[in-house]
């Protein structure tokens, strides 16, 4: 059955409201993990000295930190999120490093209260995945866009490149706790098809998008240290799970435990992960 986009809003709202202390307290092993994707979406949006730069779902607001830097003091980096908590977040961290050039503001992606071709570029790190209406926000990145502005993104990959999320998650819905997601729903997956990036793009009036796969190291060597991770992290999972009975969360956690056992000892790369970079003009 469909989401009702109502509710998948307000839930979502709720739900990263709530999270937000806990990606303040691991912002530092994010940044090191996905810093260097970050990076490489800064990197591809070029941005100029003086330039305004808008970052929609920005959590902890390091990657627009990053541009922040760039862009100068002439420049603004416009760092938004939808929960004002994660603002908060992005706030205090930028006023830590100094800078000077930012302006934090709560703002709904699908819906934004700013000008029509009003900034230079565009930053998303894995935000529109998790949208209830990724095209409307995507329509209205283009809306906002000056002519020859470019978009910089990113989504995660398909599951079995990302088995750090696949594996908690597969766990949950095999054994009962979650349900199955439907095709087309948001989530984490949603957008790992470069087909269905190259049809949400376009479909907001951008051309044929440049899509790179970046890989994300974890830094995971020991099975129990991801399921700290994942329960502090991915509140879906970790919800679920706090209201099973006790014996049912040991069954949990010792599947969770035994596959990423076996894929840590199988593979070098372990429970690392693929993020598409995609570049849009």
């Amino acid at each position: 059955m469909p989401i009702d986009v109502q509710d998948y809003r307000r839930n979502s709202l709720d739900t990263w409201d709530r999270w937000a202390a806990n990606w303040e307290r691991e912002r530092d092993f994010l940044w090191s993990s996905t810093g260097r994707l970050g990076e490489r979406l800064v990197e591809r949006l070029d941005p100029n000295p003086g330039d305004t730069v808008l970052e929609l779902a920005a959590g902890t607001g390091d990657t627009g930190f990053a541009a922040a830097e760039r862009i100068g003091d002439q420049g603004k980096l416009i760092s938004t999120d939808f929960a004002p908590s994660m603002v908060d977040v992005a706030r205090r961290a930028g006023e830590r490093a100094g800078l000077g050039n930012v302006e934090y503001r709560v703002l709904d992606a699908e819906r934004m209260d700013l000008e029509s071709s009003s900034v230079d570029g565009v930053l998303c790190r894995f935000g529109y995945m998790l949208m209830a209406d990724p095209a409307a926000a995507l329509a209205e990145t283009r809306r906002v866009l000056r002519d020859g502005g470019r978009l910089s993104f990113a989504v995660w990959g398909t599951p079995e490149r990302n088995l750090w999320a696949f594996i908690p998650g597969g766990a949950l819905v095999e054994l009962g706790h979650l349900p199955p997601p439907e095709p087309g729903d948001p989530g984490i997956f949603a957008m790992g098809d470069p087909n269905r990036i190259n049809e949400l793009v376009g479909g907001a009036g951008f051309g044929e998008p440049r899509i790179e796969e970046v890989a994300v190291h974890w830094g995971y060597s020991d099975p129990d240290v991801h399921w700290q991770k994942t329960l502090a992290l991915a509140a879906p999972i970790a919800e679920a799970y706090g209201k099973l009975d006790p014996g049912e969360q040991e069954r949990v956690r010792g599947v969770v435990r035994e596959r990423a056992a076996e894929r840590l000892s199988e593979d070098e790369a372990g429970l690392d992960g693929v993020a598409l970079a995609v570049l849009a003009e």
